[in-house]
């Protein structure tokens, strides 16, 4: 049974020495393997991955391999781990940790920054300078689950302690894991100011970031809150989150809309969630003079922006990597009041087992999917939709 030297453990939630795990070969190759169940140092903790959610940023690791940077490269064949939206259970404490206790729900971020370059020392530690160095391994590294360390799809994972983020027992499994997504809305709206409350904000793209950026940008208070996106089913769900409008960009000009929208002039605020090709350019078009773009998605090439649009009306740009700031924080504290509902947005949920088929529904978008769950234990190899 698992007693590292150091590590606290606990009769009551015993902890195997080896577990199940996904572990990525080729590019689209993933295999279930047995691989031992890693040990805690100081400032860690062990968490029992109790649900875990698929990411589009997973399915990019799995075919392409960036953004994940493993010993130095790309991931493959390294018997790496991914995923990295998971929740669970303490279940081991590292030499000297006091801050949870052993059984507690906690919720994780992805990066703990390596705490002392420039970045970390701002809480910036999503853009630490020591990103790609794997923590553990090096002195000086940055500790991401998922990218540079392995992730979630398994049955135990280490954490940093500034990963943790507790959650109340009436929080489902599958809710704690979007806390993250929520939190990476938190962090956008965050970095364009915070005080939206009456501002006016656009959304762009209704995929999980955008659909949980207009409840987090509706729960602090923006007004009116607009969603732009290409699928009608997405856009109601938007709404029954808080969206004042709705806006098809396939049946309008949006640039002109968003501005009926809002009494004929720009918006305060827009969060580019889509990552098309054309998104940075309408967005400038969007804000009015002196407003703000939040940069929250990864476009898939090299995208032209009109400089001097942006230049001659003070607009101001900015780009957000993952869920920095502790917005995790924020988020979580705004779902455990009920201040929006994120299951909203989970649409199916799997077995660990059945994992290649929960990234194919994720992938293609099966029955609609949006947020699929994959959880390690109370659920039969077969799909169960959200209810």
């Amino acid at each position: 049974m698992y007693t590292p030297a150091g590590v606290k453990t606990s009769p009551d939630l015993p902890v195997p020495d080896t577990m199940r795990a996904w572990v990525l070969g080729n590019p689209g190759e993933l295999k279930l393997a047995e691989k031992p169940v890693p040990v805690p140092k100081r400032a860690e903790v062990l968490v029992r991955i109790d649900a875990v959610a698929i990411c589009a940023t997973d399915l990019e690791i799995i075919d392409h391999g960036p953004p994940a940077s493993i010993q130095g490269g790309m991931p493959f064949n390294k018997n790496f781990t991914p995923g990295h939206e998971y929740m669970g259970t303490v279940a081991a404490l590292g030499p000297g940790v006091d801050e949870y206790k052993i059984g507690q729900r906690v919720t994780v971020e992805i990066h703990a920054g390596c705490g002392q370059c420039k970045r970390c020392r701002e809480g910036m530690y999503t853009a630490c300078h020591n990103y790609g160095l794997n923590y553990g391994d090096v002195d000086k590294g940055h500790r991401a689950n998922g990218f540079t360390t392995d992730g979630g799809f398994c049955e135990y994972q280490i954490n940093n302690l500034n990963t943790l983020v507790a959650i109340p027992d009436d929080m489902s499994d599958e809710e704690a894991t979007l806390v993250v997504t929520a939190g990476t809305a938190m962090y956008g709206l965050t970095e364009l100011g915070g005080l939206v409350a009456g501002e006016s904000v656009v959304v762009t793209g209704p995929g999980p970031i955008g659909l949980l950026g207009v409840a987090v940008a509706k729960a602090m208070g923006a007004y009116p809150v607009i969603l732009t996106g290409t699928r009608d089913n997405r856009l109601k769900i938007g709404q029954e989150l808080g969206a004042d409008h709705v806006i098809n960009v396939r049946n309008t000009d949006v640039v002109e809309t968003v501005r009926r929208f809002n009494g004929g002039k720009g918006v305060d605020y827009v969060v580019e969630c889509s990552g098309a090709p054309n998104a940075v350019n309408e967005a400038i078009r969007m804000v009015n003079r002196g407003g703000k773009v939040c940069l929250a998605a990864f476009p898939h090439a090299e995208t032209p922006v009109d400089v001097a649009h942006i230049v001659r009306n003070n607009i101001y740009l900015y780009g957000i990597r993952g869920e920095g700031k502790s917005a995790t924080h924020r988020a979580e504290a705004f779902m455990s009041q009920k201040r929006f509902d994120a299951t909203k947005i989970h649409t199916h949920t799997f077995a660990l087992d059945d994992l290649p088929t929960a990234i194919r529904y994720a992938k293609e978008r099966i029955d609609d999917a949006i947020k699929v769950v994959v959880k390690a234990r109370g659920v039969a190899a077969h799909r169960v939709a959200a209810e």
